[in-house]
């Protein structure tokens, strides 16, 4: 197997780790073998098209969340095409109506409201609904899709059982970077409050946020949590997850661009945190950084602060054996998934391009770059 040549890395760069995304798919592709469940990608948290033709030979298809989404999974992953939003509007839904195979609701109102067009539509659909099982095990807020005033899903207080007819199918969504335990806690709870519904649905989708592909994550309890639901109620059961699909398959490549100090040693790098890496101000988390330890650790610290103008634009404080030198290549790890898909050019910071890695045969290619037509074309 070939190691990544930093040298040949143009920076800032994304570089997607085709042999990891392997590792990860023979994962997933285990579990669908085992308990007979299909798993889809979430495009939320890895929308990178240009490997989807090695996903979607394990995959059954992706989810989406808007129109654009949708049609990206259509046009470019092929399988099974889910969608859920919040809500739809009537010119959204008339698009997404060409792309999707399932449709998900949040609630009975959006369902009505769209119910007339559907029927029109001359193509197979699998219509839904999204249940809050008012159950999470999501510690941050930001993330927790069932936390008390959720706005996602229907509660089982308002849930209207006797407005079922042409409701193929229930979601629940409530995990985020989680284990198996908190999902089987939260399949406890979604039959507390809606095991009366089950039995007459064809597939119930236990949305995302499972770490599937992580090194301790419980796949037996996982496959024993699927089965046993699937053989009680007879129903088809989906998962989505989209860090599980990209998880330690991609890095971000930057380069130390000057060093400059203010009681402590500043490196300014050619990336940015809240334009390329947002999450590690949203979570908030810590990148793990090749080579380099926490402030103290090794004999020299830096703290590493980003190319925009935002104060705050710093990613944190990191100790190396030896001085940084300006030009000298950094790495952080895990940055395929939730990274790529939520970068801005905010103060025109230019994207940073995606590079494919494959370890076989240690080819790097540059897939894409990015410049000032992609950032004046959000503008006007």
């Amino acid at each position: 197997m070939h190691e990544l040549d930093l040298e040949k890395v143009p920076t800032p760069a994304y570089v997607i780790d085709r042999g990891a995304l392997g590792r990860n798919l023979d994962i997933l592709g285990s579990v669908q073998e085992r308990t007979g469940c299909k798993i889809l990608l979430a495009l939320k948290g890895f929308a990178a098209f240009s490997v989807f033709p090695q996903l979607s030979r394990v995959l059954r298809g992706a989810c989406a969340s808007s129109v654009d989404e949708a049609r990206l999974a259509y046009e470019e992953f092929g399988g099974e095409v889910h969608v859920f939003a919040p809500a739809y509007s009537r010119a959204d839904m008339e698009r997404i109506a060409g792309y999707a195979d399932h449709i998900v609701f949040n609630s009975f109102a959006q369902r009505e409201a769209h119910r007339e067009l559907l029927a029109r539509i001359n193509r197979p659909l699998s219509i839904g609904l999204r249940i809050n099982p008012e159950y999470s095990e999501v510690a941050t807020a930001l993330y927790n899709p069932c936390g008390r005033f959720s706005r996602l899903g229907i509660t089982a207080a308002e849930f209207q059982g006797n407005r079922l007819d042409g409701i193929d199918g229930l979601h629940f969504h409530a995990l985020c970077g989680q284990n198996a335990g908190p999902l089987a806690r939260t399949v406890e709870k979604v039959e507390e409050r809606f095991g009366r519904y089950l039995e007459g649905m064809k597939w119930v989708n236990f949305g995302g946020g499972h770490h599937i592909t992580r090194d301790d994550y419980d796949l037996d309890l996982l496959c024993e949590t699927i089965i046993n639901f699937r053989k009680k109620y007879g129903v088809e059961v989906y998962l989505e997850p989209g860090e599980a699909v990209g998880l330690n398959a991609g890095v971000l490549v930057t380069s130390v661009m000057d060093i400059v100090r203010n009681e402590i040693d500043i490196a300014i790098l050619d990336t940015s945190v809240t334009c390329h890496m947002p999450d590690v101000l949203e979570m908030p988390y810590r990148p793990v950084l090749v080579g380099a330890g926490i402030n103290g650790q090794q004999a020299h610290t830096y703290r590493l602060g980003g190319l925009s103008c935002l104060a705050g634009d710093v990613v944190g404080d990191y100790s190396f054996a030896e001085p940084l030198q300006i030009g000298q290549k950094l790495v952080f790890t895990d940055m395929a998934h939730y990274t790529m898909v939520k970068t801005t050019t905010f103060n025109g910071v230019r994207l940073p391009s995606i590079c494919l890695f494959d370890p076989a045969t240690g080819e790097l290619e540059t897939v894409r770059t990015f410049g000032y037509e992609d950032y004046k074309s959000r503008l006007s």
